[in-house]
């Protein structure tokens, strides 16, 4: 329970310190909301002043955080001063395209990921050599690249898949979505593939297993009981941080593939915007 609770501490501190390098960051930027709003059009400072008090952007740096990040835990967003509208409203609508992305691809890693490193744990050489160079490309290849490679074989080239678009209902949903998830997957599938085929190999040459064999257990029983039982535990850590390179991957999957999600409104950071 104590140990629950401090991780839980330590993440609220990484995300409490991180929105402030990222909010820092934007505001020392070049550029202003103010600049990008006049659009370069000549304009008298008593209406810039105006404009940076109804923004509060003549307040401090520590007192525009603390207010954003006020309004944040109250559950308002605050007003896009880009759009003029609500940040909620911005982005709610594309929530949906980046989660189902992002849930999809994240099945595709633990899947893909344990039954190839499995494979390789348990089988023979040949099955390990052959894994190991899948997941070093794997690895090597830039999401970019895959996206492309993709594109021009399953979608343009064979024109298995849509290029571009999230589909409607479920099942169109899902066609538009194999490929951009799958480009999205292959370089997580390649590290759980990794760390599961270690995890599985280490186990299986544990002295419980060996006992379980001895004892005349059927191999279906030692493996799935005793080897992947306690394989999953560092398994189980590995697929849950993947996670968060998959929702940073959606910032160039979907403009990659027409996607209308939530790596859509990025635009908003060219402008310097902090809502």
């Amino acid at each position: 329970m104590l140990r629950t609770l401090g991780q839980l501490t330590g993440l609220l501190v990484t995300l409490l310190i991180a929105s402030f390098v990222i909010f820092g960051a934007l505001y020392i930027a070049p550029g202003s909301p103010i600049a990008f709003l006049t659009r370069g059009r000549s304009v008298s400072p008593a209406t810039i002043s105006e404009l940076e008090a109804h923004y509060h952007l003549n307040q401090s740096f520590i007192i525009q955080y603390w207010d954003w990040l006020s309004a944040v835990l109250h559950g308002n967003l605050g007003n896009s001063i880009i759009f003029g509208l609500p940040v909620s409203s911005l982005i709610t609508p594309r929530v949906a395209t980046t989660v189902i992305l992002v849930l999809y691809a994240w099945v595709i890693i633990v899947v893909s990921g344990v039954v190839l490193g499995a494979l390789a744990g348990l089988r023979g050489r040949w099955v390990d050599r052959l894994v190991s160079v899948t997941t070093t490309v794997g690895l090597a290849v830039p999401i970019f690249v895959a996206a492309i490679v993709l594109l021009a074989v399953f979608a343009v080239g064979l024109g298995w898949f849509p290029t571009f678009g999230a589909g409607t209902g479920i099942p169109d949903r899902l066609r538009h979505l194999t490929l951009p998830a799958v480009a999205l997957a292959i370089s997580g599938s390649a590290y759980v593939a990794r760390v599961s085929r270690i995890a599985v190999k280490d186990t299986d040459q544990q002295e419980f297993v060996d006992t379980a064999r001895v004892r005349g257990l059927p191999e279906h029983h030692v493996v799935t009981h005793h080897v992947f039982r306690n394989a999953l535990i560092p398994i189980t850590t590995v697929t849950g941080i993947t996670i968060a390179s998959l929702l940073v991957g959606t910032v160039v999957i979907e403009p990659a593939f027409g996607l209308n999600g939530t790596a859509g409104r990025v635009d908003c950071l060219n402008s310097g915007e902090l809502v």
